[in-house]
C-alpha cells in the first residue's frame, strides 16, 4: 500500500462526509464542488484499498473499514493543526478556539469572564456555541470542539474534567407563598408544589427531579410546563402558577427586593452543582485551555459563595425521565 499521494485536503474531504452524512453538505461546508471532492475521496480509497462508504444510504454511512481509516485521520489532521498552532502561538495563546456552553451556564456564566479574558488574551479568537451536554459530548470526541463549560462529573471516558466551582441551588416560590415564611426550605416541602423545570434533554431537568422528587413515586400531575428558559419559568411563578429550582447565579440577577420575597435557600445538605471545563484527553489546545480555565475559576469565585460544608452533589448524568 503506498500512501505516499494521500493529501491531508483528501482526508479533511472524507472526515467532514463522516460529519454531515453527504457528499454534498460535505462539498459546501468545504467549499469545493461534489464532483470534484466525490473524485478526491475515491482516490483516497483507492490508495487505501478500502471503501470508506456506503454511498447506497441516506444519510452516507461509515463502513467498519471506514470507521478505524477515519478515527486515524481525524488524529492525523489534530496533530497537523497542532503543528501549526505551536507555531502561531510562539509562547503566547494564541488563535482559533471552540468552546461549547449550556444553554442554563450561557447567559450567566459568560459575561462574567469574557469581556476580562478578551482583553487580556486579544490573539485568542474565542467562538462560542449554545449546546446540550450530549452534543457537547459528541462534538468534543468527534474534535469539532476544543472544550465544553457544562455540569459536571460527567465520568465518560476520553474526555477529561476540570472543575471551576459549585453553584448552590434556590427555591423560587410565587408572591405570598406560605413557604416564604420559612427561612430555609425542605425538600419534602417543595415536592408539595407545583414545579417548573427545564425541557427533556437538559442536564439542569435532571438535576432538579432527582432532587425535588419524593420518596414515594412522583406524580406526573406535579410537573406541569417544561421551558428552555428561566426567565420564562421567572415570569410563571411571579404570576402565582408555581415554583421552581434556580442556579444561585441566575437568582443573583433577580431584582434584590423580589429575591428577598422570594427566593429561599434550600436546607442542608445543600444541593450545589458542579461547574467544569471539559476536554479531550488530547488537548491539542492546552495553553489556551490553561488560561480559560484560570479566567471562570476567578470570575466565578468573585460571585459565588463559599462552598457548604454539608454539600449534596446533583448529578447532570441521572435519568432525564
Amino acid at each position: 500500500m503506498d500512501l505516499a499521494q494521500v493529501t491531508l485536503s483528501q482526508m479533511r474531504y472524507a472526515v467532514e462526509i463522516e460529519r454531515t452524512g453527504s457528499f454534498r453538505l460535505a462539498a459546501a461546508a468545504s467549499r469545493v464542488s461534489q464532483s470534484g471532492l466525490s473524485m478526491q475521496v475515491q482516490k483516497l480509497e483507492d490508495m487505501l484499498g478500502a471503501i470508506l462508504f456506503d454511498r447506497s444510504k441516506k444519510p452516507v454511512l461509515v463502513t467498519p473499514a471506514g470507521a478505524a481509516a477515519l478515527a486515524q485521520m481525524r488524529a492525523i489532521l489534530r496533530e497537523t493543526e497542532r503543528l501549526g498552532q505551536i507555531v502561531e502561538e510562539g509562547g503566547e495563546p494564541a488563535g482559533r478556539y471552540r468552546l461549547g456552553v449550556i444553554p442554563t451556564l450561557s447567559p450567566t456564566v459568560i459575561p462574567l469572564f469574557l469581556g476580562p479574558f478578551t482583553r487580556a488574551y486579544p490573539r485568542i479568537q474565542l467562538v462560542i456555541e449554545e449546546l446540550k451536554t450530549d452534543d457537547i459530548v459528541e462534538r468534543l470526541n468527534a474534535d469539532t470542539l476544543d472544550a465544553g463549560l457544562l455540569a459536571t462529573p460527567l465520568g465518560l471516558a476520553g474526555l477529561t474534567e476540570r472543575v471551576l466551582g459549585l453553584e448552590g441551588m434556590v427555591a423560587y416560590l410565587p408572591p405570598g407563598d406560605p413557604l416564604a415564611k420559612h427561612g430555609e426550605i425542605a425538600q419534602a416541602q417543595l415536592a408539595t408544589r407545583a414545579l417548573w423545570v427545564m425541557p427533556e434533554g437538559h442536564c439542569f431537568r435532571s438535576q432538579v427531579l432527582a432532587y425535588c422528587r419524593p420518596r414515594h413515586r412522583e406524580d406526573p400531575a406535579r410537573v406541569h410546563f417544561e421551558s428552555g428558559s428561566f426567565q420564562t419559568l421567572i415570569k410563571l411563578v411571579d404570576d402565582g402558577l408555581g415554583a421552581t429550582v434556580l442556579p444561585a447565579l441566575v437568582a443573583r440577577e433577580l431584582p434584590p427586593a423580589r429575591r428577598k420575597e422570594q427566593a429561599r435557600p434550600l436546607v442542608s445538605p445543600t444541593p450545589v452543582r458542579e461547574i467544569g471545563l471539559v476536554t479531550a484527553r488530547s488537548d491539542l489546545r492546552r495553553t489556551v485551555t490553561d488560561v480559560l480555565e484560570a479566567s471562570v475559576r476567578a470570575a466565578l469565585a468573585e460571585v459565588l459563595a463559599p462552598a457548604p460544608k454539608r454539600a449534596k452533589h446533583l448529578d447532570p448524568m441521572s435519568s432525564r425521565s
